[in-house]
Parts: C-alpha cells; structure tokens; sequence
C-alpha cells in the first residue's frame, strides 16, 4: 500500500513527460483504428463557470475513480479499499490472474482514452491498472443496489466495506461516496466494467444483465424522480452498450429525449441588457405610460369614444397643436414631454397602418429562440395568489403541463436529500457539456428556480406533495434552487416554453396583476414622471399664490372674513 501511496506522490510532483507524449502521438497516428473516431467523447471537465458556484459539488472528497483525480493525495486512502476490490475478484475470475484482466483492458487503450476530453499524461499499462482497480471498487459497491433475489449474486459485501457500504445509507461514508460516483470528472467507461464481468460469468449477454441490474437499481435509489422501470428479461431490454457511464445511464432515465435543430441554440449573454424593459423609472416611463393609455384607448371603439378618438387624431387638430408646441416644448421642465407626446399621436397612425394579416411576423417570433427573459415566471406564492393549484405527478420531466381550463400546474414529484444538489449540479454540467440538443433538464431547474423564492413557496410545493423534503428545513430547500447557476447556453424546449408562456398568459390576464404591474411601473417606479406631476402642481399652486396677491381671493370666491 506504501508503494502505491509513494507511486501516486511521485507522480503529482513530477513534470509533464514530453518523451512519453511524443511516443503516444506516434503510435496512435501509426496505428489504424476504426473505431477510435467511434467513441465520442462522454467524461468531461466541469466548465469553469459552474466549478466556480460551488466547488465541492464536482470534486471529489472521498473516492477518486478515473484519471482525472486519481493522483490526489487526500483520496489516498481509499486505494486500500481498491485493492481489497481487487483481490476479491481476482477470486472470481476462472483460471485467470488479474493481470491477465489488465492485459485484457490494455487493448483497448485508445477506446479508454477517447472517452475523456481531457488528455490522460499516463502510459498504457498504467492507465489499465487503474481502469481495472477503479473498476474492481466500484462493481464492490455497485452490487447491493442489484436485484437481491435473482440467482446471479455476485458476493457478499467483504468486511473491509462493510463501515462503508450501507444500503439503508445511514452511514455519513456512504453519502459520500453516492455523491463522489456520480460527479462528471469521477467516471469510467462503462465497457471496462462489462470487460470486468465478462471474465466472471459465462457470457457477454449475462454480464450485461447483471449490471444493467446494478445500474437500474443504484438509479432509482439515487435519483430525485421517478424513473422508467428498466427489466432485463424484456425481449427489447436496454444494453449497458448504449451507456456512456454511470452518470450519463442516470441522465438518460431521467431526461425525454427531444431533437432539436441547430438555430435553436443559442449563447446565453450577461444580464446586462437582458432587462432593459423591466427597468423602471427610467428616461422611457412617460413614453411608455402613453403608450400603455393609447393601448386601452385604442381598443375601445364604441359610442361616443369613436368620437373622441376622431377629434384627438384630426388633422386640423393636429396641425393647431403642432405650432404652439414648438415653442412650449422649449421651455424648461416641459421639454422632456415633447418626445411622449408626439408618441403618443404618431402611435395612432402605425395602428392604422398595420396591416390586419400578421401571420408572417408572428411566425417569425415562434422560431426565434427564447430570450433570457422569457424565463420569468412568477413565484409559487404569487401563482397560488392568482388561482393557480400545483399538483405532483409520477412520471419524468415530461409530465410538466398546465391546464388553462382547471388552472392546474404539473409537477413531476422530487425528493430532495443530502445528495440531491450534488447531482443535480452534475447532470446540468453533463448536459451541457455532452447534449447536443435541448437543454432540458437545465430548463427544468431554471423554472424551478423561477417559481422558488422563498420557503414559503417551499412549503406550499411540500403540502402539495411536489416536493418530498428531507432536508432539514424548508428554507435549506429553497436556497438550495436558489443556488443553482444559470446556464451556460439557452436553448428552446418546446414543452416547457409552452409551459412557461402558458402560465405567464393566465398570471398576467388577471386585472389584479395587470393593476399591480400598472401601478409599479408607472406609478410607484417612474420617479421623473412623479417629479414632473409635483413641478406642474407646484406651478399652479406658485401661480394662484401670485393671483391672490394681486386680486382679493376671498371676494372671487365668495369667501368672508370677519376682523375682530
């Protein structure tokens, strides 16, 4: 074991090889493999913006499985317990040695190093030991997750885990380790461990079932939802072929799949100028406060408002307010309504002139990607205000809808524990690092995190049986979404755009809200349309002061006054 630990030190204070590098880039361009431009790349290193949220939710801080942590040496101690690993299943290997199982995996050399993004500054025969060590751990903990009653139990726990493994998950070293095996630079080519298998049973068909059986089983305990059931005795049953790794198995029970085409990914921006509109009191408010007037004004067209509105638009009109405007509009203090109002009387005449037909403009809308706005979703708390009921469902992501008829929201039901933001935050890296299309479980966790703000929005998802809760309080949950990043690109999901605007349309069509919105941005938010108000008072007020000073207030308003 000493060895090892001095192997490991060595190895993280040594320099980069540039012999050995040069030898490996030769023999992989002399070498003709077919299926090395096969492998696509699946173990990635976390983008550098969501490392930066919340470091010890991508590193890991017990166990160190592949290359990228392997020559940490405070994960050190955890060899020991590899190499135990080991030496059980060199027990179960028939008539073979464990240096014939790494023989075995050092052919497949290149496959192993096509999997990782990153490049791997070890030689062949060391990277095989370690796939193999890695591998003989992680099928040692893997097993208790399988079907207990089936005929093909690998072996009881050794009493080296034993403190370790703890399928009740009782043990504080057990989360730990769940946590560490699902991190995205903590994984290992599946293939290496159906390589591991194969020399344990009779054939590749039988080692796929057993550890489709760990997988599935392992899945289902550790993930927040509820997955589809996966039976390995089906005639169409999965093959762990189809998987990546360990994560990447996770994420597919988890996430529908839905295509998408190239232009509906798009780059998220800073929020700098995401928000320009919801900038209240800003040099825009009075601009838009006559807007929003010849809005309401604009749709009533009955009775004597078809009238008014013929005499406000007139040309004469128009034409006997245009010329002393010009020289009002110079004066102090009423300059800045000279843009508002001509606004206001130019709107009337883009209204008349659009034309009825505009299909094609809002086709275009449709296909554009969804702005960084259009995220916004009010709370649960204000959605239950507005009439709005949650309730949970049991199936995947897929089952979010919102019925404008019953005015109910879907949510898929998620336990939350002491594991969850840790796998959470490692799916949403996966994804965005590996998916080719939709974003969609980061945009499951951003419209969590839309309608999330505070415990009490926690408290009412938890009575409605969205949110299992075992965590210690309501608030843990309700910084726990809060916490999670955005991400690092946008882009469109149908089903829950849908979802999205369909809340959105229901919330904003209620006259409780639109009065609200209404008094925020114009009233309480537009400080220099209030100043303006103030000044124009205080004109008239300064100008009655200075009538009375001339003429006798009380006689012009029949005022009387006694002198005593």
């Amino acid at each position: 074991m000493s060895s090892i630990q001095h192997s490991a030190s060595s190895k993280s204070n040594s320099s980069f090889d540039e012999l050995r590098w040069v030898t490996q880039i030769r023999r992989t361009l002399e070498e003709e493999l077919e299926d090395d431009s096969e492998v696509p790349v699946s173990i990635f290193n976390v983008p550098k913006i969501l490392m930066a949220s919340d470091l010890d939710s991508y590193t890991p801080q017990e166990v160190a499985i592949g290359p990228y942590h392997f020559w940490r040496p405070e994960l050190y101690e955890m060899e020991r317990y590899k190499l135990t690993a080991a030496k059980r299943a060199q027990k179960h290997l028939k008539n073979l040695k464990f240096q014939d199982l790494v023989q075995q995996l050092t052919k497949h050399e290149h496959r192993i190093r096509a999997c990782y993004h990153k490049y791997l500054d070890v030689n062949g025969e060391t990277l095989a030991w370690m796939m193999a060590m890695d591998a003989s751990f992680l099928l040692e903990f893997l097993q208790v997750y399988a079907n207990l009653n089936e005929e093909k139990v690998l072996r009881r726990l050794s009493s080296r885990m034993s403190h370790l493994v703890d399928y009740a998950r009782r043990k504080s070293a057990h989360n730990t380790i769940l946590r560490d095996i699902v991190m995205l630079e903590n994984q290992i080519p599946l293939f290496v461990l159906i390589k591991m298998l194969e020399f344990q049973f009779s054939s590749l068909e039988a080692a796929n079932d057993m550890l489709l059986s760990m997988l599935s089983g392992f899945s289902q305990e550790l993930s927040p939802f509820k997955m589809m059931d996966v039976d390995p005795h089906t005639p169409n049953t999965l093959l762990v072929s189809d998987f990546a790794h360990l994560l990447d198995f996770l994420y597919q029970m988890i996430t529908p799949k839905i295509e998408a085409h190239a232009d509906e990914i798009i780059d998220v921006v800073e929020d700098g100028e995401g928000n320009k509109e919801s900038s209240f009191g800003n040099s825009n408010s009075v601009k838009q406060l006559l807007h929003t007037i010849w809005k309401v004004l604009s749709k009533l067209n009955k009775g004597p408002m078809r009238l008014l509105k013929r005499i406000l638009f007139s040309r004469p009109l128009k034409v006997f307010l245009k010329l002393p405007w010009t020289i009002l509009s110079n004066l102090p203090g009423l300059r800045m309504l000279k843009a508002p109002t001509e606004m206001f009387f130019s709107q009337a005449n883009k209204e008349e002139a659009k034309p009825e037909n505009d299909n094609s403009s809002n086709k275009t809308t449709i296909n554009k990607p969804p702005l960084i706005e259009e995220i916004t979703i009010p709370s649960v708390t204000e959605l239950s205000k507005s009439g709005v009921r949650f309730s949970p469902t049991n199936g995947s992501l897929s089952t979010i809808t919102f019925d404008p008829k019953t005015v109910i929201f879907y949510l898929p039901t998620i336990s939350l524990d002491v594991n969850t933001e840790a796998i959470l935050r490692n799916l949403i890296a996966y994804e965005a690092s590996n998916a080719y299309g939709p974003l969609v479980f980061t945009r499951y966790t951003e419209l969590m995190n839309g309608i999330i703000d505070t415990e009490d929005d926690v408290k009412l998802l938890r009575e409605r049986g969205v949110i299992l809760n075992r965590l210690k309080s309501d608030e843990e949950v309700a910084n726990l979404w809060n916490g999670m990043s955005k991400s690092i690109r946008l882009t469109k999901v149908p089903f829950l755009d849908k979802v999205i605007e369909d809340v959105n349309t229901y919330h904003n069509g209620r006259w409780k809200v639109k009065f609200g919105k209404f008094m925020k941005l114009y009233v309480f938010g537009s400080w220099r349309f209030l100043t303006l108000l103030a000044a124009v008072l205080m004109l008239l007020l300064m100008g009655l002061q200075a009538f009375c000073s001339v003429y006798t207030c009380a006689r012009i308003f029949h005022v009387s006054t006694d002198d005593n």
